[in-house]
């Protein structure tokens, strides 16, 4: 038997071979063999045309559809357990989720998908990319360039992960300015900054920052992770003004610092930015520090919803615990009385200063953020190796991110409570 012939005999092995039933049930409790390529079935299903349901709080956050042959040779190809049901069986269900916390949610197009990296970066560095690229969800690559041109009205979700739209290219002048990988970032901006007539690589940033905002506006979703989130609302907050010390060759707008914008950002207000070169921190934001202090014997919880009335945060938390080891990042969580009175805390640390996932609605569009840089290591750091996702197929913090990227494929409607 040639080596194909035995991984499909095994994969077969951990897939239940009912042979009748109208419909099919992927459960995403703790029966579900691979969480993370089951999001890649879904998605590709859409892809195909077939209406998929999303049972929310229904065993973990199941989907549910019509048996469809490509589907079930996807599952068994991906190793995803799903089980056939029949009429009576889904009546069961719907009667569950009409009695309890629970509710159905249509999808029915797959979205397009875009995630902004810059051109030097490495896939491993975003944990996006690589949930999108385990999962088998196709997507966009997109820079500054192709955000100022107008890229952002063909796509329907945007991602941003540890970009710094400050122009500090990360704040790690202090421990790599001598660094080959850090001297390229830096020519790399500045080239894009010149190219798009741009004198400085901030005005550059601060000028995406707005384009964001306008998608947003227009309807888009946005899902940030690690600095990205702290640093799009300081870029807003500081537009036109030179907060970048020392590392683009001048100095501060004092006056500017003292006038930060804050009604002009997504998520944070009345925060105060790190001037200071040599400090690895951009604003009083984050609370890296007091995470790292905990370690990482630590969980986040996520919030409970009503998922009949507030089906959109409800979505966002599905997962097979409430419970989420915590993971650090350059912007790790976010300081809970600088967070505006819009947004919807979505998980936290109870008793400490950290909310670690949040989410608002902003004119048409929907954004999400979420604190750390990957969700199955804790410290990971400057050339650590990629994480593989084959050992961590279950896992609750990268199910945040595929949540987001099934949402813009959802039916629902806006936050009531």
């Amino acid at each position: 038997m040639g080596k194909f012939n035995k991984i499909a005999v095994v994969l077969i092995g951990l897939i239940p071979l009912v042979l009748s039933g109208t419909y099919l049930l992927i459960p995403m409790d703790n029966t579900q063999t691979d969480h993370l390529r089951a999001y890649g079935v879904v998605y590709r299903a859409l892809q195909r045309g077939i209406t998929v349901e999303w049972l929310l709080n229904y065993r973990g956050g199941s989907f549910l559809m019509r048996v469809d042959d490509g589907v079930v040779k996807d599952c068994i190809f991906k190793g995803v357990y799903y089980e056939k049901i029949g009429e009576a069986q889904r009546s069961a269900i719907y009667m569950e989720i009409e009695e309890k916390n629970m509710e159905r949610v249509e999808l029915t197009v797959a979205p397009k998908i875009a995630v902004y990296i810059p051109p030097n970066y490495e896939p491993w560095d975003d944990a996006v990319t690589l949930a999108l690229t385990y999962a088998g969800i196709p997507y966009d690559q997109i820079w500054d360039e192709e955000v100022l041109s107008g890229a952002l009205d063909n796509c329907d979700w945007l991602h941003l992960h540890h970009e710094d739209f400050t122009g500090q290219y990360g704040k790690f002048y202090a421990s790599f300015h001598n660094a080959p990988w850090y001297q390229q970032e830096v020519r790399t901006n500045e080239a894009m900054a010149r190219r798009l007539g741009f004198k400085k690589v901030w005005q550059l940033k601060h000028a995406v920052a707005v384009k964001i905002k306008e998608y947003v506006l227009k309807g888009g979703f946005l899902f940030a992770m690690c600095s990205a989130t702290e640093t799009l609302d300081i870029a807003l907050a500081a537009l036109g003004m030179d907060i970048v010390p020392l590392v683009d060759g001048d100095g501060v707008d004092m006056e500017g610092v003292k006038h930060l914008n804050y009604k002009n950002t997504f998520a944070f207000r009345d925060f105060q930015v790190e001037l200071n070169p040599l400090v690895y921190s951009h604003s009083n934001i984050d609370v890296s520090r007091e995470a790292y202090r905990r370690g990482p014997n630590v969980y986040f919880v996520l919030h409970e919803f009503n998922a009949k009335y507030d089906p959109i945060p409800t979505l966002l938390t599905q997962d097979h615990t409430r419970y989420v080891k915590e993971f650090l990042g350059q912007t790790t969580g976010f300081r809970r009385n600088l967070i505006k009175g819009e947004v919807v805390v979505l998980a936290d640390i109870p008793g400490t200063e950290e909310v670690k996932y949040i989410y608002r609605d902003m004119g048409k569009g929907f954004v999400t953020f979420l604190g750390g840089h990957d969700p199955e290591d804790f410290t990971h750091r400057v050339g650590d190796p990629p994480t593989d996702l084959r050992l961590h197929k279950n896992s609750p913090g990268y199910r945040l991110i595929l949540n987001n990227v099934l949402f813009p494929a959802a039916k629902v409607k806006r936050l009531l409570t």
